[in-house]
């Protein structure tokens, strides 16, 4: 080789494996983020929860209802005259220190009592947020989400000493696995409950917080690639029952 082209390889060598390794990773970095809403509770009857305290909460309390509210923030004054509705909470414990609120999702056994379940969250979660009104209690809140290797992570909103609506959002890491090496590669985040926590020094006889609107800020994008349609858990399974025994 000539050494004028020697030298011209060479010195385009490594922008050219630059351009192969960003083909090569292209689909990996690839995103398509939209805001997904989980829990609107503005339908009064889609959304179950059990709500229950700890040990030393009051006879008859937590209380809970879905009672016409909303942040202004959010929906403005509703002009329109929207059927706007957030799940109220009412609690009460007969001494202070660790005391805590659990709002877990449920469904309808068949004995027609609530069990608990989970919310299985869209896509890989970037960030999680809903809107909490406060009535400046020094409480602090958290969300619960369990991975697909069954481990619940626990995330921390902060504070509830404030007054009024404010958003609350939690950003969910990268230490969290959503995906794995196999197919199919997506495993979904599941939301399991959010806790509510009073501090020692705080008053715990007669507590109002008022939650609306969960969603998430979520990567939908997915590499499609040749046989796809078999890493479908639920498309797998209907070709499956199908086949030929």
């Amino acid at each position: 080789m000539r050494p004028g082209l020697r030298a011209f390889f060479l010195s385009t060598l490594p922008l050219l494996l630059l351009v192969c390794a960003a083909m090569v990773s292209a689909d990996e970095i690839t995103m398509n983020l939209q805001s997904k809403v989980i829990v609107s509770f503005d339908d009064p009857d889609s959304g179950l929860w059990i709500v229950q305290g700890s040990k030393f909460a009051t006879k008859d309390y937590p209380q809970t209802s879905v009672v016409r509210a909303w942040p202004d923030s959010l929906y403005g004054r509703n002009p329109e005259r929207k059927d706007l509705f957030a799940l109220g909470i009412h609690g009460r414990f007969d001494r202070k220190g660790y005391n805590s609120i659990e709002i877990i999702p449920a469904r309808k056994g068949g004995d027609g009592k609530l069990v608990p379940t989970t919310l299985p969250l869209p896509g890989r979660v970037k960030s999680l947020d809903l809107w909490v009104w406060g009535s400046n209690y020094n409480y602090t809140m958290d969300v619960h989400l369990r991975d697909f290797e069954g481990i619940d992570r626990v995330l921390h909103f902060g504070s509830l000493q404030y007054v009024g609506w404010k958003n609350m959002s939690v950003t969910i890491t990268g230490n969290i696995p959503q995906s794995r090496r196999y197919i199919p590669r997506f495993q979904a985040l599941e939301l399991t409950k959010f806790v509510i926590w009073t501090t020692p020094q705080e008053r715990v006889d007669d507590y109002y917080v008022f939650l609306d609107e969960v969603k998430v800020l979520t990567d939908l994008f997915e590499t499609r690639f040749d046989g796809d349609n078999l890493a479908d858990p639920k498309a797998l399974d209907q070709l499956w029952a199908q086949g030929t025994k």
